[in-house]
């Protein structure tokens, strides 16, 4: 599989977001050269980050990349639970691009996930 794969996941006021991204724009337009962007999502809040990713999702998540290749009603009978919770997880964690849905089933194209909140910016 060759290099492991991360997604970041923060917790940003959106307003430090705004400015950071005004800061990056600014550098981009001086001719800056960028790194490549990390594949990043953000959430406003921490009540946010777990109303979205709660734990039978991350649960769902991790049983995913250990066990590729699934069907959601394979993975409801592995997992114990109903067709249609396993479903609607699969459905969100796909929109955050979280899980892959492929023809031969069901993917996670990341290997971690790094979740950082910051508490204080740098003076």
């Amino acid at each position: 599989r060759g290099q492991m794969k991360h997604i970041e996941i923060s917790v940003i006021n959106p307003k430090d977001e705004q400015q950071a991204l005004l800061e990056w724009a600014a550098r981009v337009d001086a001719g800056e050269e960028m790194a490549e962007a990390k594949s990043r999502l953000s959430f406003s809040s921490y009540a946010q980050l777990h109303a979205v990713l709660t734990d039978k999702r991350m649960s769902l998540l991790e049983y995913v990349a250990q066990h590729e290749g699934l069907s959601i009603r394979q993975l409801a009978a592995q997992l114990g639970r109903d067709y249609g919770n396993v479903y609607d997880d699969v459905q969100m964690l796909a929109e955050l691009e979280l899980i892959e849905k492929r023809a031969d089933g069901l993917f996670a194209p990341y290997d971690e996930i790094n979740i950082h909140k910051t508490l204080r910016r740098a003076a």
